[in-house]
């Protein structure tokens, strides 16, 4: 994903590249010889920097110059101008910090060594995983998401931007050791985002700009439960419905919530995940045992915090999908631990594009939150008894459900 090329950086000033270095978030590119912060911007890139330039030739008097007084060499590299032979000894100096001061930002504290630092050859390993976007802007391949691992590989601050990446996105690549001050490996490139080649993923119309209508293509139910029955007649909803299913304790909220992603997830062209935030530990088997496993999962003991994370991550992903065209799905069970604000804006992202792509989110909560394009209410059974939950006919209702079609 190579944006300069090498001719073009050799022949740019020294301001230029400067300029280039700080829009990358390239550290300590002010001390580096222009050489070396040409390789840094490519490296960067996720290009190939290639050889190392060759050391310039000195006399006997100029090497023993460069190996007795190493400080004294270091100490007058920060101007332009310095004897020859001491330019050799800053050239060697300068390829060692320059290669490590890179050191991207956040990570260490200092700047580590030259590439034999990076591991036994530097040999690069494919990595795949969810991104997680920290606060400044880096960000984190989760191998084993969506916990933290020592496996977990570093993606600098530039490498988000220029991919727009987003938490929850799924990428692979080519990663390099961690080098002496650092604690993770780094992603050297990104190849592919949500199994799509990053070199293809182009930048489009982003999400919120998106044309918003009303569903015009319903979701249909093979099953013949009474619950999927009564929803068809009393509330339907299609591609790119806001749905919230609301109901007290022990009225089957999860159970509809199973039996509607049972029937997203039979529909081919629909992208479903399943996000369970602040559920009993118990009810993730539940899930699976339907067939469906869920994309993250936030025990009762999660802060609101950590479960409206889990749910942005799925929200992301659905996203792109959408923005590309396709069509995706998103079912909350539920949405009870989030504020008012957070699980509106959840439900917000469902969106049907005319003639392109949609996003389908389906979530429980305790009372209705606004905005919702359809409403299910189910009534409370006495004893929590097992069966089809009931649904509530006069409450339930789908805005502008005449402009449905199967």
């Amino acid at each position: 994903m190579s944006v300069f090329s090498r001719d073009a950086l050799e022949g740019s000033p020294l301001a230029d590249l400067h300029a280039i270095a700080s829009e990358l978030g390239i550290e300590g590119f002010r001390r580096m010889r222009k050489a070396d912060l040409v390789k840094a911007i490519i490296i960067d890139q996720g290009g190939d920097p290639g050889p190392d330039p060759e050391p310039e030739p000195v006399d006997e008097d100029g090497a023993d110059e460069a190996t007795e007084k190493p400080a004294r060499s270091r100490s007058r590299r920060s101007g332009s101008g310095s004897s020859g032979g001491s330019r050799s000894g800053g050239r060697e100096s300068g390829s060692s910090r320059g290669g490590s001061s890179r050191s991207e930002g956040g990570r260490s504290g200092g700047r580590g060594g030259s590439r034999s630092e990076r591991g036994a050859d530097g040999t690069e390993t494919d990595v795949e995983g969810t991104i997680e976007v920290l606060g400044n802007g880096s960000a984190f391949v989760r191998v084993k998401p969506p916990g933290q691992s020592d496996d977990d590989v570093y993606v600098s601050a530039a490498q988000v931007r220029r991919c727009e990446l987003k938490s929850g996105d799924k990428v692979a690549g080519p990663a390099r050791p961690a080098r002496r001050s650092e604690r993770y490996p780094s992603l050297v490139r990104v190849v592919t985002i949500n199994g799509s080649s990053a070199d293809e993923v182009s930048v489009g119309t982003p999400f919120d700009k998106l044309e918003a209508g009303f569903p015009t293509k319903r979701i249909g139910f093979s099953s013949r439960s009474s619950t999927l029955k009564t929803i068809a007649s009393s509330a339907p909803f299609g591609r790119g419905s806001r749905v919230s299913v609301v109901g007290p304790f022990a009225s089957g909220r999860s159970t509809t919530l199973r039996m509607l992603a049972a029937e997203l997830a039979a529909i081919e062209d629909i992208e479903l995940s399943v996000v369970l935030a602040g559920v009993r530990p118990e009810e993730r088997a539940e899930w699976v045992a339907a067939g469906i496993e869920p994309a993250a999962v936030e025990t009762l003991s999660a802060s609101g915090d950590s479960q409206a994370k889990a749910i942005d991550r799925a929200i992301e992903s659905a996203r792109k999908v959408t923005a590309k065209g396709g069509h995706s799905a998103v079912v909350v069970d539920s949405l009870d631990d989030l504020d008012s604000h957070s699980a509106r804006k959840v439900l917000a992202a469902a969106r049907s594009v005319p003639g392109a792509g949609s996003l389908t989110v389906i979530a429980a909560s305790r009372e209705p939150l606004g905005g919702e394009t359809t409403l299910i209410y189910l009534i409370s059974q006495d004893g929590g008894k097992i069966g089809d939950p009931a649904v509530d006919k006069a409450k339930s209702k789908t805005l502008r459900s005449n402009l449905l079609s199967a």
